[in-house]
């Protein structure tokens, strides 16, 4: 399987951009690496929506992408790109992220005075259904934890999988967060340092039963695993793939009978909502998830609402009939 750096290089290999275009998506990627400190994954994700961009205008303009032409793509194009997305059967939340990473690939440009395109900005970001996150019920998350080590027949794989998913649900990590740790950063106490998005830094408390799980894991790991190298592991000793934890917990939801909704990103909203259910204030919950805005977390009072109306009608007065 392919190491992240190795999917960048094929990914930008593969652009069909001309000598004046191809240079533009090196010097972006290189701006996201170094200055924003984006992690791996999240480039990847940028840069195959610019391949999904740049190939659509091949065929529309029909030659490769060139400078000028990024300069001279109006609105109805950057439109019909997002229609043929659709289409193509592409979610409305996706078009609106790639959107997003193009429109963040011409701010680049405009600052770094390469070019400008003002049509960008007046393109509408497709509309979002709002939704509400999904968690586990306390049982149904009790009960991954429980048994994902169970699917596999080497132990150090279970322990390794069971680490995993009890620190996505015990500090509210993403996965993507969980799988981007080194040995170094394994803790060994009660507290951990996570990098979460745009590189910045949180401290979350860490469990006892979380940090059992990990010292588990690595008490049975066959590899010597160095203090900069991946501190989760594939049976290659290569870094995690997110898609080995995303597949497990599939197979997972269906011999428990648990809803399509459960994967490993649900064990975070659980992580959130049951802190909320337990009286846990939104803003020290913001922290814990590392979300910039609290917007993001006040999603949370939506998913509990039958917990907060049942706080009202115990504890308000005119509730009681006083």
């Amino acid at each position: 399987m392919a190491e992240p750096g190795d999917r960048i290089d094929q990914l930008l290999a593969a652009l069909p951009a001309d000598e004046t275009a191809a240079p533009l998506a090196r010097n972006w990627l290189r701006h996201l690496a170094t200055e924003r400190r984006l992690a791996v994954h999240t480039i990847t994700s940028y840069l195959r929506d610019l391949k999904d961009f740049m190939t659509f205008c091949q065929s529309h303009l029909g030659r490769p992408v060139s400078q000028a032409a990024l300069a001279d793509l109006t609105v109805p194009d950057f439109r019909a790109w997002l229609a043929a997305r659709r289409r193509s059967g592409r979610s409305a939340r996706s078009s609106a992220r790639a959107l997003s990473a193009i429109r963040n690939f011409y701010r680049f440009l405009d600052r770094t005075e390469v070019l400008s395109n003002a049509a960008i900005g007046a393109v509408s970001s497709p509309k979002i259904a709002h939704s509400v996150p999904r968690p586990l019920s306390e049982p149904g998350a009790a009960a991954v934890l429980d048994d994902i080590g169970s699917l596999s027949d080497d132990g150090w794989v279970a322990d390794r999988d069971t680490a995993v998913v009890t620190l996505l649900y015990g500090c509210g990590l993403r996965i993507s967060e969980a799988l981007d740790l080194n040995r170094r950063d394994a803790p060994d106490g009660d507290s951990m340092v996570v990098k979460g998005k745009g590189g910045k830094e949180r401290l979350v408390p860490v469990l006892p039963v979380v940090r059992e799980a990990i010292e588990a894991y690595l008490a049975d790991v066959p590899f010597d695993l160095k203090p900069d190298d991946p501190l989760f592991v594939g049976v290659r000793g290569k870094r995690l793939n997110p898609g080995i934890i995303q597949k497990q917990i599939r197979v997972l939801r269906g011999a428990l009978g648990l809803p399509p909704s459960a994967t490993p990103h649900a064990l975070r909203h659980s992580f959130a909502t049951h802190l909320l259910s337990s009286g846990g204030d939104l803003r020290t919950i913001q922290e814990l998830l590392g979300h910039a805005s609290l917007k993001s977390t006040q999603h949370y009072t939506e998913v509990d609402a039958d917990h907060l109306l049942a706080v009202y009608d115990a504890a308000h007065p005119k509730a009681r009939g006083s």
